[in-house]
């Protein structure tokens, strides 16, 4: 079975070292696995957050996906696209901003730190927070929600968003009485996780300090990598190679026995200067193959064009039945199935067709299935398994309850069916309770009639 895999760049800037080694690196990597269903994504909505130019969102969007196609990523195995090409994702943001508290963007760490800094400066404490900023952390939900991923390759740094994204779905999950969302969990390489910049601090384009991968060719690799910040030892002393931005950015490329190599030239005083040729080395040996491809590719931007619509249209196969599944879920339903809903759960007359079960597989790959009156009428429809044996072991049981023995809870315009104590499956909300009241007696009198025909 594949796991998906879900993982994005902001489109303010031109890609850094940091985002290859942090997230296009072992993004591409995975990709390349079997069990592995990767969908990559380029963060253009999230952009708007960070940047009011239009050329530069415009600029940038073109050199990521160039990047993320030079790198090795094959679009022919993975779904590849635009953020701003899935009007499903701003549609789910709404709906999830209707279910997050707003305590819990209050601790994300973005928010956090804009509202540290205008209480040193003596400002009003939201001076300069736009809405978009606050309403980050549901956004890159929806982003991940909206395909059910399992799991999300981020830089340490970005944890909390994972965490939050898995609280807004447990929360969405609870008051719709349904496993709708897949928990999705943070993806970290542990030793490169995060690279440091040419000032010592995380590679991030907010500091300006970081290393280009692609752009600029050797010649602004190594000038800029000879701009890295050093301490004031000089050729001959020893160096400390663990408070050394140097080695901590070389053995993100290296070996094993090339890390130590290294570690060893810097502990017998090997120059600054050498050092950061050694490095520069090392990374322009990775990065010179991706180079050439890069250049071809942002040569020819209709190229990538045609592969961004493409990874769309796979997107949206799957972001589309999940939106409508959910504008059913929360009550926008067309007009014309309410009356589906509202009347009596129609039961089949003794002469005529019994209940039915019908199975079928989600979009995330789970298992689930209805029960359907004669007439075609919803009775239940049950939560996701992930094995399709535990799915048919709840319909056979279903099939031999009875009515009288059914666990049926009410919720406010629905019913649950329990078995042993676990939720396994959900009614259609009803107009109103009477209804409700009305459906639970026809439910178990068709759970009657199935186990009567099991009998027979």
């Amino acid at each position: 079975m594949q796991t998906r895999v879900l993982t994005g760049i902001t489109t303010t800037g031109t890609p850094h070292l940091g985002n290859y080694v942090g997230a296009i690196r072992p993004a591409i990597a995975a990709s390349r696995r079997a069990d592995v269903d990767a969908f990559y994504f380029m963060a253009d909505y999230h952009a708007l957050i960070k940047s009011d130019d239009p050329a530069r969102i415009e600029r940038s969007r073109l050199e990521i996906a160039a990047t993320w196609l030079a790198a090795g990523l094959d679009p022919n195995k993975v779904t590849f696209y635009r953020q701003s090409d899935i009007p499903e994702i701003p549609e789910l943001t709404w709906f999830l901003t209707c279910v997050t508290a707003k305590g819990l963007l209050n601790r994300a760490h973005a928010y956090k730190a804009s509202v540290d800094k205008n209480n040193e400066l003596g400002e009003d404490a939201d001076a300069g927070v736009t809405a978009g900023l606050y309403m980050y952390p549901v956004l890159m939900a929806a982003d991940i929600l909206a395909f059910n991923a399992q799991q999300v390759p981020v830089g340490r740094d970005q944890i909390q968003h994972i965490e939050m994204a898995r609280d807004i779905a447990q929360r969405f999950n609870h008051i719709y009485h349904r496993e709708f969302f897949v928990l999705p969990e943070a993806l970290i390489e542990e030793q490169v996780a995060t690279l440091p910049g040419l000032d010592g601090r995380k590679m991030s384009k907010s500091y300006d300090n970081t290393i280009p991968l692609l752009a600029g060719g050797a010649k602004q690799l190594r000038e800029t990598i000879m701009r890295i910040v050093t301490d004031s030892r000089a050729p001959g002393e020893p160096k400390d190679p663990d408070s050394s931005a140097l080695f901590m950015i070389f053995r993100a490329f290296a070996s094993e026995a090339e890390s130590a190599a290294f570690r060893r030239a810097l502990e017998e005083g090997i120059g600054w200067g050498e050092a950061k040729q050694v490095l520069y080395e090392r990374i322009e040996a990775d990065v010179a193959p991706m180079r050439e491809r890069y250049e071809s590719l942002i040569a020819r931007p209709a190229a990538i064009e045609e592969i961004l619509h493409e990874g769309a249209r796979k997107a949206r196969a799957i972001a589309a039945p999940k939106i409508a599944e959910l504008r059913d879920a929360i009550g926008l339903r067309a007009m014309s199935s309410v009356s589906l809903h509202a009347g009596k759960a129609k039961l089949p007359s003794k002469g005529g067709k019994s209940p039915r079960f019908a199975s079928f597989r989600d979009s995330d790959g789970s298992f689930r299935f209805r029960l359907f009156s004669s007439d075609g009428d919803e009775l239940l429809l049950s939560k996701s398994f992930k094995d399709p044996k535990a799915a048919g072991a709840v319909q056979k049981k279903l099939k031999t309850l009875g009515g009288a023995a059914a666990t049926l809870h009410t919720l406010s315009l629905s019913l649950v069916l329990e078995l042993d104590g676990e939720p396994v499956a959900n009614t259609p909300d009803y107009v109103d309770e009477p209804a409700r009241d009305e459906a639970l007696e026809y439910l178990r009198e068709a759970l009657d009639l199935l186990a009567a025909q099991e009998s027979e």
